[in-house]
Order: structure tokens, then sequence, then C-alpha cells
């Protein structure tokens, strides 16, 4: 889920800590009967199988995409001298990114190209 717009491990938060904060769920990602760009994505290019991680895998894709638009780097990140300014974003980076997120089924090349084509399409919202 995320908190504030930041990523959190929803099984691992006690609900006192969200208390006054703007909590998101993968059901509050959709705006208005419309689902989220990414949630159009993992459905168009099958970024979901049995459904276990999908809602967490969305959620901290869309914090995570934020997190790079923003300039944050992360382990897999080449070059982190420019600040302020997002490392590129390829298929390392998003998997590093998304690396605490466990799939069963083994989804991640789709999860990895929603991922990429939303952002290439720069429809990134929180």
């Amino acid at each position: 889920m995320l908190l504030d717009g930041r990523r959190v491990v929803s099984c691992l938060t006690l609900a006192v800590a969200a208390d006054g904060s703007d909590v998101t769920t993968v059901e509050g990602l959709a705006q208005d009967g419309e689902l989220h760009p990414l949630q159009q994505a993992f459905v168009h290019l099958d970024g979901f199988q049995c459904g276990y991680c999908t809602p967490g895998q969305l959620c901290s894709a869309v914090g995570m995409l934020a997190e790079h638009e923003a300039g944050w780097p992360s382990a897999a990140t080449a070059d982190v001298s420019p600040e302020g300014r997002a490392p590129e974003l390829d298929a390392e980076e998003v998997r590093e990114r998304l690396s605490g997120n466990l799939c069963r089924c083994g989804a991640y090349p789709s999860i990895v190209r929603a991922v990429l084509e939303t952002a290439s399409r720069g429809e990134v919202r929180g």
C-alpha cells in the first residue's frame, strides 16, 4: 500500500502508524471509474496471473515510479552523481526497485514490461 504516497509493507504496518495519513490501496489507484495506467498495462501485458501478489506489485510499482521520477537512486543505479535527475529506467532498475515483492507465478517479465511501458508513456500518477 501507499502511505502518504510512499510505499510501505502493509502486513508489517500497524494501523496506528497510519493514523492521520493518506492510505492508498490497489482499489484507490483507480480514479473516477478508470483504472490507473499501470493497472491497465498489467491487464494488457499479462502482468498478473493468480492475483496473489498483484495488489502489492501495483502499489509498489506506483510508489517506485514516483521515487524514480523524483530522482531517487536504487542499488542498480549506475550513475548517482546528478542530484534530482531521474536515473535511466530500464529492466534492471525496475527489477531491483521491485525486488521486495514476490510473485508465486513468475509474472516478473510481464510486470517489468508493464512498468516500463507505463513510464515511457509518462502516465505515472500516484
